[in-house]
């Protein structure tokens, strides 16, 4: 069985922060000649919502698109394929560990509307790391020339983890967009995620392009944030009834029904988000801000 190591590198490590042990992939299985977009948030703060309904956004627009959930959960992308797929750490242990053994059909699957899905999985508690999961499933979809085919990537990242192993979608994204609401503890770990981009764009070019306000009638939180580090909103979702009830019934906000009240706004909201991010953004000049002053700006008095 393949050893879970975190790598100590001389040349690169510096850049990801001074005396930082972080995972680094391969060079041969960095991703080429795609967009990959890497979503993080607050654990809870509706990132999996957010990309797979993205996702469609995507296919909608003609492009061939590949959603990769990088959680244990492996929930990503339940709404797409209507079932928890198996992940790729599963599969593997499957075959003890021989790749090669593997089928295109043995770990992605085709969900609504054309969008192939992959759930990296994680490795068992404490005793691995998740850019080595992350690292695998890279390494399986070049192996079956799967990139080659796709248009846009989206990974899906756990939580607001930003070590070297969660930390690892970066070293593939061409851009980071980061999912939030309009309350203290989500701009709180932001600010945090952003600070984690920022240092992997010094060496792996990830340009942070902004963040999605999710489950908030208002942002004057973010806004007072934005206006402060220099971060932009380029879409906001309102607490709308019908994105709840779509999780519950396993679909997308792009399968439910017409008659559904906000429903076309929502998709066409998607679709404008989607085609923004196809476009030539702009990269941020983020200036993450220290705790103390998240706390000045937006905490209790």
């Amino acid at each position: 069985m393949t050893t879970m190591t975190a790598v100590r590198s001389p040349q690169r490590g510096k850049g990801d922060g001074e005396g930082s042990v972080q995972y680094h992939q391969d060079p041969k299985n960095t991703i080429q000649g795609t967009e990959v977009f890497a979503v993080y948030g607050k654990g809870g703060i509706g990132k999996s919502t957010t990309s797979s309904n993205l996702s469609v956004a995507f296919s909608k627009l003609g492009k061939r698109v590949l959603q990769i959930g990088c959680d244990p959960k492996h929930d990503s992308t339940f709404t797409l394929t209507k079932h928890l797929v198996p992940t790729v750490i599963d599969v593997l242990e499957s075959v003890d560990f021989h790749p090669e053994e593997l089928r295109v059909d043995d770990f992605v699957y085709e969900g609504y509307n054309g969008v192939m899905c992959v759930e990296a999985g994680g490795p068992p508690p404490g005793t691995g790391c998740g850019g080595y999961v992350v690292g695998q499933t890279v390494k399986l979809l070049k192996e079956h020339h799967l990139l080659e085919e796709t248009d846009v990537v989206i990974f899906d990242v756990l939580g607001d983890v930003v070590c070297g192993g969660f930390a690892s979608p970066l070293q593939h994204a061409t851009k980071a967009l980061m999912v939030t609401a309009n309350d203290f503890d989500s701009v709180f770990a932001m600010n945090r995620i952003a600070g984690a981009i920022q240092a992997k764009n010094k060496n792996y070019g990830v340009e942070l392009v902004g963040c999605v306000a999710n489950r908030s009638e208002k942002t004057d939180q973010l806004d007072l944030y934005n206006q402060a580090t220099g971060l932009k909103t380029l879409a906001h979702f309102q607490d709308h009834d019908v994105i709840r009830r779509s999780r519950l019934k396993k679909s997308t906000l792009f399968e439910m029904e017409p008659s559904v009240p906000e429903i076309e706004q929502v998709q066409q909201d998607y679709i404008d988000l989607a085609r923004s991010l196809l476009g030539d953004l702009p990269p941020l000049n983020v200036k993450p801000m220290k705790d103390r002053e998240i706390f000045d700006l937006l905490g209790f008095e």
